[in-house]
């Protein structure tokens, strides 16, 4: 029998998901949670074989659960809406082994499930033809900026959180404006949140 917890923040999806698989012959929903630090809690209470779980949640995110699961012995699957090439590109290295989208058959999903608990590794194909399509143009540093200001950090502010000058935070902020191809840092913070490149 495949144990699975599944963690997802909308209620009626979390049940029907649950009654769902539960269906399956070869298969049990062993625990449900809202959000990834629950899901976190319940992998270490019931052992299960898969962990499925959403993207954005409340309090830790998808994404932040499987990189805290990686050394766990449970396989991660990420079932999203969001075909994001930032997010695939954050799941790849936290070596999730599927990163599905919702609006896939039910019975495909039962059928992933089998294939990764048998060693394969399945990505959507959509997402693959979207990590290819467009990569983050920005730097480490760049992104160390950007996460700032979308914290409401003021340039002072950033400048003395990175220990550089006021002038070398407006210079990157510049530089940012101009590789997003946006005229402002509302509008800069909004496109990394589209493509999911702020990590």
């Amino acid at each position: 029998m495949i144990r699975i917890v599944i963690a997802e923040d909308q209620q009626l999806l979390l049940g029907a998901l649950g009654a769902l698989l539960d269906l399956e012959e070869d298969m049990t929903v062993v625990g449900k949670a809202g959000n990834g630090e629950e899901l976190l809690t319940l992998v270490k209470q019931e052992r299960p074989d898969i962990c499925l779980m959403d993207i954005e949640m409340p309090v830790m995110t998808g994404l932040d659960a499987a990189e805290y699961l990686r050394e766990d012995s449970c396989k991660i699957i990420i079932l999203t809406t969001f075909a994001r090439p930032g997010y695939f590109e954050r799941a790849r290295k936290a070596e999730v082994d599927g990163y599905l989208l919702k609006d896939s058959p039910s019975e495909d999903l039962a059928d992933s499930i089998r294939q990764i608990m048998k060693g394969k590794r399945l990505y959507s194909s959509e997402l693959i033809d979207l990590a290819f399509a467009e990569e983050n143009p920005l730097t480490k540093r760049e992104i160390e900026v950007l996460q700032l200001l979308t914290q409401g950090g003021t340039t002072k502010a950033i400048a003395k959180e990175l220990h550089l000058s006021n002038g070398t935070v407006r210079n990157y902020i510049s530089i940012i404006l101009d590789k997003l191809e946006v005229d402002n840092r509302i509008e800069a913070i909004a496109r990394v949140k589209e493509k999911g490149w702020l990590s």
